[in-house]
Order: structure tokens, then C-alpha cells, then sequence
């Protein structure tokens, strides 16, 4: 029997994750310099790198020839601190990615059921998929989870529920009161992921870190990254915050020196530079509300986001991305999600948002504003 026919039968149907293209790789398809082009496809902090951050990757880079610390022991403590958890609330993957597949290898098996929500981020039900369990989707409400109906479908095969809040690709946030009714009525054998990766850019989020710390719900586990408003995409840093004996649990499948040295100092400086953080939420606000009032002005629809991107109808999100990318400006079709009428739009700096602006108003044949 062939090698191909040995695989494990649940990549046999496995859709592969396709990230943002790089701006080279565009550029040559163009016949343009990555220098012309606007990269809003893939969510990322127009502001780049704090200068700390930077600085702190600059001490390391002689000390490449030395294995990271296993333990991210110095990365551990400074989060613990800031957060005010427990280190061994504390678990660290490369890039909040990896800590799906944590959960997914602690808990999942084949014929077990996962609750998502329509529109949700991608990898949860690839790496459901891919550990044979099945996907159990809940149709949106407008857009955004309908957490209520996502509670009623949980079965007695249910292990893991994924929320992402706010929400990728839509940029919707749930109610406070959703979020406190799931966390309290959530079956103790069932495993909530918050997906929190959007977080540090929300306007007085609630925050479950107390209900974590509690102890009271330790079927309950948050997510978050450092490749949002910290800018440290190109490291991959994630950490997730949960009840220390199924953090204990995610320890035995995580690999040893997942996180490589420079991400760690990277990330101890850019915790610790809290004005790139808040200029960074403040840029983005910026761009949220230049976007809100000029697509209201053309007739323009898109959702309200939460997030650092903004999620615009089109018609046709592939010709329209197509088109733009002709302009120089790089953005995100989203018909892999099901939403194909529409684009997802990273929030960037003033100029790249002048020019996504010119080119989609030109795209969609739209009077100057």
C-alpha cells in the first residue's frame, strides 16, 4: 500500500489555513516594489514594533547559539505581574495557534463534538477536523455568536466550545450578560476557549481574568497574543490563562523550547512599554471612526468592529480584492469563511487608509467623498 493511502484519514478532507501573502510575492505578480504597495489583509499593528521590543531582540541576537529558556521563566513573571495571575496560570505557544492545538490534543478524539459559531475564525475547525472530532456550527446573529443558542447545542459528546470575542473575521463583540451566562451555565465537563486576541483593543472589555483566578471555573481558559497591538506578529508569542492543573495538563503537550529567545525578550519589553500600547489602541480608534463616517457618507456597508479591522460588503469580495491588489492595496477576500460578498479591511495608518479608501471608492465606481 502507497504512503499517501497510510495517512490519517481526517487530512484526507482537510482545508490548509492560507495566510496573507507577503508583500514580495505581490509585488512580483504586479509587476510593482513592495515599497507601492498597502499590506490590510492580515490584521497587523501599522505602527510596527515598540522601539523597546526591538532594542530588546538587538541584546539577545549574539546569544542565538544558546537553546531559549524552556520555562519562559523571565516572560512568565513579568505577564503574571501585569495580569495579576498565578505563573502557573500561564501557558506560552508560538503564536495563540499553537495553544489550539494544545486544547485540541488534551481533549479531543475522534467522534467528540466541538461548538463553534458561523464565521468563525478558521484554524477551530481545522483543528477540530484534524483530530477526527466532529464541528458542530451555530448560525450567527447578526454576524456576530448567538451564545445562548451555542449553550443549547452542546451534547454529551461536546468537549471544547471556541468564542472567539471579539469575533474574526466580523469584528463582533457579544454582550457582557451572553458571556457571564455561558461561563456559569458551561458543563463542567466542557472545555470554554475565549479566544482573546483582539482584546487590548476594546473599550472597557469586560474582564474574566478575576473569574479565572477564582478557581471556580476551571473548564474555562483565555487566550491571547502578542501579534495584535504588540506588534510582534513576525515572533509568534501566545499565552493562554487557566486554572493551573489543566494549564499542568497543556504543559505535557507542549514542545520543549517552543518559544524561541528573541520572542521572549521581545515580549518582556513590549509588556512593559505601555505607551506603544496605548498609541497603538488610539491610532486604531482613529482609523475606526475615519472609516465609520466616510463609508456612511458614501453609502458604504460594513460592520461595527471591536477588533482592528473592519469587515466591508462588496458585492463580490474576490473581484473586488483582485481589483484593489491591481491598485497597490492588499486585503482580505472572505469567501473561505462564507461571507463571499465581503472583504476584511485591516485598520492601518493614516496614509495606507487614505489610500485603501481612493482605491475602494474607485474599485466600486463611487463619487469622490
Amino acid at each position: 500500500m502507497a504512503l499517501p493511502d497510510q495517512l490519517n484519514p481526517a487530512l484526507r478532507d482537510l482545508p490548509v489555513y492560507k495566510p496573507g501573502r507577503p508583500l514580495r510575492e505581490v509585488a512580483l505578480e504586479i509587476g510593482s516594489s513592495p515599497e507601492h504597495l498597502v499590506k490590510l489583509a492580515s490584521n497587523e499593528n501599522p505602527l510596527g514594533p515598540s522601539m523597546r521590543a526591538v532594542m530588546a531582540m538587538q541584546n539577545v541576537a549574539a546569544e542565538m547559539h544558546r537553546y531559549p529558556d524552556g520555562n519562559a521563566f523571565d516572560l512568565r513573571q513579568c505577564l503574571a505581574k501585569k495580569l495579576d495571575v498565578q505563573p502557573d496560570n500561564l501557558v506560552f505557544g508560538n503564536g495563540s495557534n499553537e495553544i489550539l492545538e494544545f486544547v485540541a490534543h488534551a481533549l479531543l478524539k475522534p467522534g467528540d463534538d466541538v461548538v463553534v459559531s458561523q464565521y468563525c475564525f478558521a484554524m477551530y475547525p481545522i483543528i477540530t477536523k484534524m483530530m477526527g472530532a466532529n464541528v458542530i456550527e451555530v448560525p450567527a446573529k447578526e454576524y456576530g455568536h448567538d451564545l445562548p443558542a451555542m449553550l443549547k447545542a452542546i451534547t454529551p459528546e461536546t468537549r471544547i466550545v471556541f468564542v472567539a470575542n471579539p469575533n474574526n473575521p466580523t469584528g463582533t463583540i457579544a454582550q457582557d450578560r451572553d458571556i457571564k451566562q455561558l461561563i456559569a451555565e458551561m458543563p463542567p465537563d466542557v472545555l470554554l476557549v475565549i479566544d482573546q486576541a483582539y482584546f487590548e483593543y476594546g473599550e472597557d472589555t469586560l474582564d474574566l481574568l478575576p473569574l479565572v483566578c477564582s478557581g471556580d471555573h476551571p473548564n474555562l481558559i483565555l487566550m491571547r497574543t502578542f501579534s495584535k497591538i504588540y506588534a510582534l506578529a513576525g515572533l509568534r508569542v501566545g499565552y493562554g490563562i487557566g486554572h493551573p492543573e489543566f494549564i499542568g495538563a497543556l504543559e505535557k503537550v507542549r514542545q520543549p523550547f517552543n518559544l524561541n529567545a528573541m520572542a521572549q525578550a521581545a515580549a518582556v519589553a513590549a509588556t512593559n512599554d505601555q505607551l506603544h500600547i496605548e498609541t497603538s489602541r488610539d491610532q486604531n480608534r482613529k482609523s475606526s471612526i475615519y472609516f465609520g463616517t466616510s463609508f456612511k457618507r458614501a453609502g458604504i456597508r460594513h460592520l461595527r468592529s471591536a477588533a482592528n479591522f473592519i469587515l466591508v460588503y462588496v458585492e463580490d469580495g474576490a473581484r473586488v480584492t483582485a481589483e484593489l491588489m491591481q491598485l497597490g492595496i492588499i486585503v482580505r477576500a472572505m469567501d473561505v469563511y462564507g461571507l463571499p460578498e465581503w472583504i476584511r479591511v485591516t485598520l492601518g495608518s493614516d496614509m495606507e487608509n487614505r489610500r485603501f479608501h481612493q482605491a475602494i471608492l474607485q474599485v466600486l465606481d463611487h463619487p469622490e467623498d
